[in-house]
């Protein structure tokens, strides 16, 4: 199958910045993006930019009738899922190949218990540094995407249909044959940035080099280790090494979503990041001080709100 149609629910910073490259490639005929019809009527009147220029998007309503997807793409956050699940039911066909960009690591699993575990392809986001304040992206770094089979050393024919693709559409990406282990290194890099910057009100700058902001970052990644070990995907001071270094990549003045959150005054995914830590770890029965310290912190500051 050589994928045609794309659908994309979710227009927060990933939708947005993968939106445009593939707007820029593509019919705009075949590109949908799902959104209610509050949400179309505000982006149509407002626009949509990304690198202060205007995004021309498609937008369909969930109710619309229209012909199945060849490639759907989640890119909202954790406690907007449930309701796009439901809003992409007639984008999903026979063929349809969904990848889950949410952080966090249970995405890909709620989505297959509703549309089949064989259509889903594991996936993370990253290398990006894109900050989203209103409706205007603005990004250094576009970053990639890295997804694959669920099942390690496996490269099945939906991963190969997939990097055709986005090698068609110049969309940077990693097929990766260990996309568990990939996913929770994700996970603990988000863990430890995340939540650091949004409790400290900091750039990526300031966990780019040494002094408390990345000693707490660390210290919240470690604890990730030591879970991810008991829970048979183990994670090393090696992956701990890599991740970081992808962290260096990124504008130092930029800032993490939870950052942006916060500032915006916005509900984080704290509960996704140290929430999941501290359920793991009480499984476990392990200490995670770093982690419960920053998910106090973050309920405090969104009590303020």
């Amino acid at each position: 199958m050589t994928i045609k149609r794309v659908s994309i629910i979710g227009l927060g910073a990933l939708g947005i910045l993968f939106g445009q490259q593939l707007a820029k490639k593509m019919a705009k005929a075949d590109l949908r993006f799902i959104a209610d019809q509050d949400r179309i009527n505000r982006y149509t009147k407002e626009g949509v930019f990304c690198n202060g220029e205007a995004c021309d998007f498609n937008f369909v309503s969930p109710e619309e009738q229209v012909e199945p997807a060849d490639l759907i793409l989640f890119t909202v956050k954790q406690d907007g899922l449930e309701q796009a699940i439901q809003s992409v039911k007639h984008h999903v066909g026979e063929h349809t190949i969904i990848l889950s960009a949410l952080n966090g690591i249970s995405s890909e699993a709620i989505i297959g218990e509703a549309y089949g575990h064989d259509r889903v392809l594991y996936c993370v986001a990253q290398g990006m540094d894109a900050v989203k304040v209103g409706n205007e992206l603005t990004y250094h770094n576009k970053g990639m995407l890295c997804f694959g089979d669920k099942e390690p050393g496996v490269v099945s024919d939906k991963v190969k249909q997939v990097a055709q693709f986005f090698d068609s559409v110049d969309i940077p990406y990693e097929a990766v044959t260990d996309m568990l282990h990939r996913l929770w290194g994700k996970f603990m890099l988000n863990v430890g940035v995340n939540q650091t910057c949004a409790v400290e009100r900091c750039h990526y700058g300031d966990v780019q080099r040494e002094g408390k902001e990345r000693d707490t970052m660390i210290a919240a990644m470690r604890e990730v280790i030591v879970l991810s070990q008991k829970e048979g995907y183990p994670l090393s001071e090696a992956d701990l090494d890599y991740w970081l270094t992808v962290l260096g990549t990124l504008n130092p003045t930029g800032k993490p979503s939870m950052a942006q959150d916060v500032d915006a005054k916005r509900k984080s995914e704290v509960d996704l990041f140290a929430g999941t830590v501290l359920t793991l770890a009480k499984k476990h029965g392990i200490l995670t001080p770093t982690n419960q310290y920053l998910y106090d912190r973050v309920k405090a500051i969104e009590s303020t709100y």
